[in-house]
């Protein structure tokens, strides 16, 4: 009989819910328009639009064109939505999503991710990536997380090594994205792979690894540095 894959729980995984999740620097809250006034304020840290430059979406005129934009994206369960509130400050300052969820294939993507620049690459941005990851894959079993960026855009590149996704390789010519064509990279992360990195974002994210500075003592690339990808055997999808 010639190869066909291995067999798997054909289950179909639940869909994500419109529940908020909090972490320790961070609370994930179902976007609303709601959010709308303080996601217009964050964008303000941002005069020149450049953390919109890979999305789909903005910037934004006005507040009234962003409130537009998320009442019809907080509107769809595919992309399901989450406003990003860190602790320190108190303020929505970005969002992100679950998207093409596919709970046959128990398959599901992190992705829609906008963060002004005074969260990026902080403690509170990482766990808020976190949380809907380890989601995902510990309280609904999905089986491969995936996420897929602009394949020019080096810090989301940059950003899925840091959190130990897998490189797959690059759909080439694949989307227009504002009147551009995208060669689209894509990364992964499968159910065998995912306790060594949630283990190894845990660590990162405890406060343990945290000076009084508010400076983490181990980086994040060194914590998911050797984590190798699961060993798959010929044939094997």
């Amino acid at each position: 009989m010639p190869p066909i894959g291995p067999e798997v729980d054909p289950t179909p995984r639940p869909l994500p819910a419109r529940i908020p999740h909090r972490g320790v620097a961070v609370t994930l809250e179902p976007l609303s328009v709601r959010h709308a006034a303080e996601l217009w304020q964050a964008t303000r840290s941002d005069p020149e639009g450049r953390s919109w430059t890979w999305l789909g979406h903005g910037p934004f005129a006005d507040e009234a064109a962003l409130r537009r934009h998320v009442a019809a994206f907080a509107a769809q369960h595919d992309p399901l939505a989450w406003a990003v509130r860190p602790h320190a400050g108190g303020v929505a300052c970005g969002w992100l999503t679950l998207m093409d969820i596919q709970p046959h294939n128990a398959a599901i993507e992190i992705g829609n991710i906008w963060l002004a620049p005074v969260m990026q690459r902080t403690r509170a941005a990482t766990e808020a990536m976190f949380l809907p990851m380890r989601h995902a894959m510990d309280d609904l079993g999905y089986r491969r997380l995936v996420w897929k960026c602009n394949a020019l855009n080096a810090p989301s590149r940059a950003a899925a090594a840091r959190l130990g996704f897998v490189p797959e390789g690059t759909h080439r010519a694949h989307m227009v994205v504002k009147g551009r064509l995208r060669d689209t990279a894509w990364f992964s992360i499968l159910a065998e792979e995912w306790p060594a990195r949630r283990d190894a974002i845990a660590e990162w994210l405890d406060a343990a690894n945290w000076d009084h500075a508010g400076r983490p003592r181990t980086s994040l690339s060194a914590a998911t540095a050797g984590l190798a990808p699961a060993r798959r055997g010929m044939g094997e999808a």
